[in-house]
C-alpha cells in the first residue's frame, strides 16, 4: 500500500514545492524521506552537496536512505532518466518510490531549456512507476520565469495537493539566446544537405580548441538536426553556426512547427515519424540543446565546449 499524500494515487505522483530558507528546506524534506524509511520504501535522494548535508543532520536513519551525487546525475536530462529508470527497476514491486531531487536551473548556472521540458516529460515517462517525487526549489535563487514553468508541469504542491496551476500539456519555453548570437555568424546556409552541413561545422570549429570528441559531436549533431529538419520540418532549411576559442553554437531551423512533445530527444526511439535515436544521442553529447518556435518556424539550437 503507498502511503503519505499519494496514497490512493496511481502511477507517478510528481510534486513540487518551494522555500525561502535552510531551515524551510528541512520541513519540507525531512518528514517526506523519514515517512518513507519508517514505511519501508525506497527513499532516494539526488541534491546538491549542500541540501545533502542539510538532510543527512536531520533525518532520523540516514542508513534508509539511498544518496546519489546531484551534481552526477543531474548532469543531462537524458542521463537523469536513464539512471532513475535503472534505479526503479531495482525497486520493482515496492508498493511506492520516494524520491528528492535538485533539478538544475539558471539560479544555479545551469541553462533551463531542456530541465523545463524534462519537468514537463517525466510526467509521461515515469508515468508507470508507483513513484512519489518530489522537486524542491529555493526561492532565494529560482527565477520567477523557472517558477511559473515548474507550476505549470507539476500536478501537485506539497502542503496544497492538486496544483490549479498545472497546465496538463506543454508549452513551449521562451527562446535564451547564447551570447555568441549576439554577433553574426560563421556560416548561414539556406537549404543545406546533411553532408553540407557536417563539412561546414569542420570548417567553423578550425580554429576552436575543442577536443577531438567535442568536435565530433557537435558535427553530428549538425548533420542529425539538418536530416530531421528536411525530414520532418518545412523547407526552406537553414544551418547557423558560431564559435569561439572555447564554444561552438549551432542552430538549424525550418518553418515547420517543431515536436509536438517535451519527451521527444529525452528518450530514445526507434520511431520514423519522430526524430528518433540520433536526437537522443545528440542529447547525451552536447553541453546543451534548446528547442523554441517563433514567428519564422522552429528552431534546435546546439552547444559544445565552454
Amino acid at each position: 500500500m503507498r502511503t503519505g499524500a499519494a496514497r490512493d494515487h496511481v502511477g507517478y505522483y510528481h510534486e513540487t514545492a518551494f522555500y525561502g530558507s535552510d531551515t524551510e528546506f528541512q520541513a519540507l524534506v525531512v518528514p517526506f524521506l523519514d515517512e518513507g524509511v519508517a514505511a519501508g520504501e525506497p527513499v532516494l535522494v539526488a541534491c546538491c552537496e549542500t541540501n545533502e548535508r542539510l538532510l543527512r543532520d536531520r533525518v532520523a536513519d540516514v542508513s534508509g536512505i539511498r544518496f546519489l551525487p546531484g551534481a552526477d546525475h543531474y548532469s543531462r536530462p537524458t542521463d537523469a532518466i536513464l539512471t532513475y529508470r535503472k534505479l526503479f527497476a531495482e525497486y520493482s514491486g515496492a508498493p511506492q518510490i520516494r524520491v528528492v531531487g535538485d533539478v538544475p536551473h539558471p539560479g544555479v548556472g545551469a541553462a533551463w531549456d531542456w530541465w523545463s521540458r524534462y519537468e514537463a516529460a517525466v510526467n509521461e515517462v515515469f508515468g508507470d512507476y508507483a513513484l512519489w517525487g518530489l522537486c524542491p526549489y529555493d526561492l532565494r535563487t529560482t527565477p520567477p520565469g523557472v517558477v511559473a514553468d515548474v507550476l505549470h508541469a507539476h500536478p501537485h504542491v506539497a502542503g496544497v495537493g492538486a496544483n490549479p496551476d498545472y497546465l496538463g500539456s506543454w508549452t513551449w519555453p521562451d527562446p535564451v539566446p547564447d551570447p555568441l548570437e549576439a554577433e553574426p555568424p560563421l556560416v548561414d546556409l539556406g537549404d543545406p544537405s546533411p553532408a553540407e552541413a557536417r563539412h561546414a561545422v569542420s570548417a567553423a570549429c578550425v580554429a576552436t580548441r575543442l577536443l577531438r570528441d567535442e568536435l565530433d559531436d557537435i558535427i553530428y549533431a549538425a548533420s542529425e538536426a539538418v536530416t530531421n529538419a528536411i525530414t520532418h520540418g518545412k523547407p526552406p532549411v537553414r544551418l547557423r553556426v558560431w564559435a569561439d576559442a572555447e564554444h561552438v553554437v549551432v542552430a538549424v531551423s525550418d518553418r515547420g512547427e517543431g515536436p509536438g512533445s517535451p519527451v521527444v530527444g529525452l528518450v530514445p526511439t526507434s520511431q520514423t515519424t519522430s526524430a528518433g535515436l540520433g536526437l537522443w544521442l545528440t542529447h547525451r553529447t552536447c553541453r546543451g540543446v534548446s528547442m523554441y518556435r517563433d514567428a519564422n518556424g522552429y528552431t534546435i539550437r546546439l552547444v559544445v565546449g565552454g
